[in-house]
């Protein structure tokens, strides 16, 4: 088994014990990922829709950075805070995932911290 750790400074850091991405087997595995913004380390400001977009791009880089993209998504987990963000999260989400979306759940539930509306993980076919 080929197993690669992906790390890139274009999103988070990891807080804890675990990897950004793994590459394993053609497929890109991403940690859950948080509206931080990685330059500054602090969570966007705004609603639901700002934090989508930051999530979905710390997701961007973290794939670019393992060879992969956006394009190559199979599968994707939504975290949600709140049920009521669900339609604006989608309008976001819609902007990343154009044509012929990857297959989804979406969930509601509590999260790491109390700021943080959404988290974000994907499977996607490596390069």
């Amino acid at each position: 088994m080929n197993r690669r750790v992906v790390l890139t400074d274009r999103a988070p850091k990891p807080v804890g014990p675990y990897s950004q991405a793994i590459v394993v087997n053609g497929f890109v595995f991403v940690a859950g990922q948080v509206p931080i913004e990685p330059s500054t380390g602090k969570v966007v400001e705004g609603g639901i829709k700002e934090q989508t977009r930051r999530v979905l791009e710390n997701v961007k880089a973290v794939l670019e950075a393992a060879g992969s993209s956006l394009d190559r998504v199979v599968k994707v987990n939504v975290y949600l805070k709140r049920a009521e963000d669900f339609a604006a999260m989608n309008e976001v989400y819609s902007q990343y995932f154009p044509k012929e979306p990857p297959a989804r759940t979406t969930v509601v539930t509590d999260m790491v911290r109390e700021e943080f509306l959404i988290e974000i993980d994907v499977i996607a076919l490596a390069q």
